[in-house]
């Protein structure tokens, strides 16, 4: 699957658990790491984890493959690392606080 379908597909997971401000970023020109950011909020510590638990095993289902999870334990953030996209679902405190778009953006 190329970068920019599986940028849709996860997009698409998370929308279906009611993500919030997804926002995401062409990141392919500043990163060796991955193409695309995906950014969205949860309501709270359980919806983040939902988010990030659904859009893996979906993921699995459709033979994705998944090389990292990060921040399960407290939900605060949860890193999906998709490869090509790297889906970051956060608390909304924590997004304000770590600013992930602001980074990105300046550097676009």
């Amino acid at each position: 699957m190329q970068s920019a379908e599986l940028k849709a597909f996860v997009v698409d997971k998370i929308d279906d658990l009611k993500a919030k401000d997804i926002v995401t970023f062409d990141v392919s020109n500043q990163s060796t790491i991955t193409d695309y950011m995906v950014i969205c909020s949860g309501t709270s510590s359980t919806h983040v984890r939902a988010m990030a638990e659904y859009a893996v095993k979906e993921a699995k289902q459709a033979n994705i493959e998944i090389l990292g999870v990060e921040g399960r334990d407290g939900s605060e953030w949860v890193l999906v690392d998709f490869g090509g996209v790297i889906l970051h679902v956060m608390q909304e405190q924590t997004r304000d606080f770590y600013q992930l778009e602001k980074l990105w953006a300046e550097n676009a």
